[in-house]
C-alpha cells in the first residue's frame, strides 16, 4: 500500500476505533445500569448518574485509546493479515486502556460500582473485533473488492517487473498488465491503459532508458492515470528517500538522518525549555561549585574547547574545569596511557584530575555549563557526545562522520549504556549510530529518563 493511502487509511480507522472505545464506555454503564442484567448477575441496582460524574474521562479515552493501539503494533499489521496477530495487539491494547481508566478513577477517589470497568474491557475488545472484521469482509468480498483496489501496470524491464510483482501488497492493488520498457512500443501502452481501465501505473527504472520512462509518464499525464517512479536506481545502503521540491522541479531526497518534521521541532522546543528549566534550577549549585573551583585550584572555573558540532562545525563548549589549568599541555605525556581503541583519548585515573574535579565528573556536575550550549542551539539535550576537533580529524573510517549528520547532546545511548564499561571507539560510534537510526521524541525522552539514575548514582562518570 502507498504511504499515503496508509496514513489516510490509518486516520480513518483511529477516528473509528477511538469513537468504539467512547460507546464501549457509554454501553458499560448502561448494561450495568440494567435492572434485569444486575437481577441476573445477582447485583445491586444503580442508575446512570455515576456514567454522568465520570464523562470528564472521555477527553483522556477519546485520544489516548488510538495511541494505545498505535504503541501496540495495531495500525502497523495487513488489515487481512494474521487473526492471531490482531487478537493479541487488541487484547493487550484493550487491557491497558482499562486498567489506565481504573488507575484514573482510583486517584480522583470516584468509586465505580462493581463489574463496570470489566464490562467496558468486555466490550471494546468485542466491539473491536467485530469492527474489523467487517473492515476484512468488506476487503475479501468480490462486491465490494473492486471499487477498494487500485488496478496497476507495471512497467520496466521482464526482471524488475516480476520483482515489482512480488513486492505488490494484494489487499488493495490488483495487477492487470505488464509493459516492457525495453521491447513494447507507446501505442501498445495506450492499449493496455484502455483494456484494462488502469487506475495508475508502476515503473520501475533501474535498468532503462530515462527518454522512454519520460513518454511513459506524460502519456499518463495526457490520460488522467496516476504515475510512481520507483526511486531505487542508486543502491544506497542506509539512505531513506522522499520527496520535495526547489523553484517548482520535482526532487528526488536521500537522506541517512532525521528530515525536519513536526517531532524534529518538538526536539527544537524540548531542548530550550529543558535547558533554561535546568539552568534555574541548577543556579544556585553552580554558583556553589564556581566558588569551591575557585578556592581550590588556579585556573579559570570555565573549561573552553573547540568541539565539532552539527555536520562537523567547530563551536565552543563550556564545562566547569576538572583538570589543572595545563592539563591540555601534558596531554601527549599521558598518550602512552590511552584506554580508548581509535582517535578518542581517555585515562580512568587521570592525574591531571583535580580532587574536586574527581567529585564534578563522577556526578556529572562538570556538565552544567552545557546547558548553555543548548540554549545556543550548538547542543541538545539528547545526542552523541561532542568530540575534539583535532579528534575528529583523525577518524579513519569516513562512516563515522555520520555520528556529526545531528546535533550533539549532554547525554546519549553511550552514556546510559555504561561508558565507563565501553573502550572501543566502533561500539560507542556504533551506539550513536543506533540512536540516529532509530531516533524519535519518545526516544529523547527515555534517554533523559535513564540518565537520571546514572547521573544520581555516579556510574556515568568518564
Amino acid at each position: 500500500m502507498l504511504q499515503r493511502d496508509r496514513q489516510i487509511r490509518t486516520q480513518v480507522h483511529q477516528l473509528a476505533d477511538a469513537c468504539v472505545f467512547a460507546v464501549s464506555f457509554w454501553l458499560a454503564y448502561a448494561i450495568r445500569a440494567n435492572d434485569t442484567i444486575a437481577s441476573w448477575m445477582k447485583l445491586d441496582g444503580i442508575g446512570m448518574d455515576l456514567f454522568y460524574q465520570v464523562q470528564w474521562l472521555y477527553f483522556l479515552l477519546v485520544p489516548a485509546a488510538p495511541l494505545v493501539l498505535e504503541s501496540q503494533g495495531f495500525y502497523n499489521r495487513p488489515v487481512a493479515g494474521s487473526r492471531m496477530t490482531m487478537f493479541w495487539a487488541l487484547l493487550k491494547s484493550c487491557l491497558i486502556v482499562t486498567l489506565g481508566v481504573v488507575l484514573l478513577v482510583y486517584l480522583r477517589k470516584q468509586t465505580g460500582p462493581r463489574g463496570v470497568m470489566f464490562f467496558f474491557g468486555l466490550i471494546s475488545f468485542v466491539l473491536m473485533w467485530a469492527k474489523e472484521e467487517l473492515v476484512r469482509l468488506a476487503i475479501e468480498n468480490p462486491l465490494t473488492k473492486g471499487p477498494y483496489q487500485r488496478r496497476i501496470l507495471l512497467a520496466g524491464s521482464l526482471p524488475e517487473i516480476a520483482r515489482l510483482r512480488q513486492m505488490i501488497p494484494k489487499d488493495n492493488m490488483l495487477v492487470v498488465a505488464e509493459f516492457n520498457l525495453a521491447q513494447a512500443a507507446t501505442p501498445h501502452l495506450i492499449e493496455l491503459l484502455h483494456e484494462h481501465a488502469v487506475s495508475g501505473v508502476l515503473i520501475s527504472a533501474k535498468h532503462a532508458d530515462f527518454d522512454r520512462v519520460e513518454n511513459v509518464i506524460k502519456l499518463c499525464e495526457v490520460e488522467g492515470v496516476a504515475s510512481w517512479l520507483m526511486a531505487d536506481f542508486f543502491a544506497t545502503q542506509i539512505a531513506h528517500a522522499s520527496f520535495d521540491e526547489i523553484a517548482g522541479h520535482p526532487l528526488i531526497v536521500f537522506h541517512s538522518a532525521p528530515e525536519t518534521s513536526w517531532q524534529m521541532l518538538a526536539k527544537l522546543l524540548l531542548d530550550f525549555t529543558g535547558a533554561l528549566i535546568l539552568l534555574l534550577l541548577a543556579a544556585l549549585p553552580m554558583a556553589i561549585i564556581t566558588v569551591l573551583i575557585k578556592l581550590t585550584s588556579p585556573g579559570p572555573v570555565l573549561f573552553r574547547q573547540q568541539r565539532s558540532g552539527l555536520n562537523g562545525a567547530p563551536f565552543t563548549i563550556y564545562k566547569f574545569r576538572t583538570m589543572m589549568s595545563n592539563a591540555e599541555q601534558m596531554k601527549h605525556e599521558l598518550a602512552a596511557m590511552n584506554e580508548m581503541t581509535g582517535p578518542v583519548f581517555k585515562v580512568t585515573n587521570d592525574p591531571r584530575v583535580t580532587p574536586l574535579g574527581k567529585w564534578l565528573r563522577k556526578f556529572s556536575l562538570d556538565e552544567f555549563p552545557q546547558l548553555f550550549n543548548v540554549l545556543r542551539g550548538e547542543m541538545s539535550l539528547v545526542g552523541p557526545r561532542p568530540l575534539p576537533v583535532d579528534e575528529v580529524k583523525r577518524f579513519n573510517d569516513l562512516a563515522h562522520r555520520r555520528r556529526l549528520s545531528v546535533k550533539p547532546g549532554l547525554t546519549c545511548l553511550w552514556q546510559v549504556k555504561g561508558r565507563n564499561e565501553i573502550s572501543d571507539f566502533k561500539e560507542w560510534v556504533r551506539l550513536d549510530l543506533e540512536y540516529i537510526d532509530n531516533w524519535s521524541i519518545w526516544l529523547d525522552l527515555k534517554i533523559l529518563l535513564r540518565t537520571i539514575p546514572v547521573v544520581l548514582a555516579g556510574t556515568g562518570a568518564k
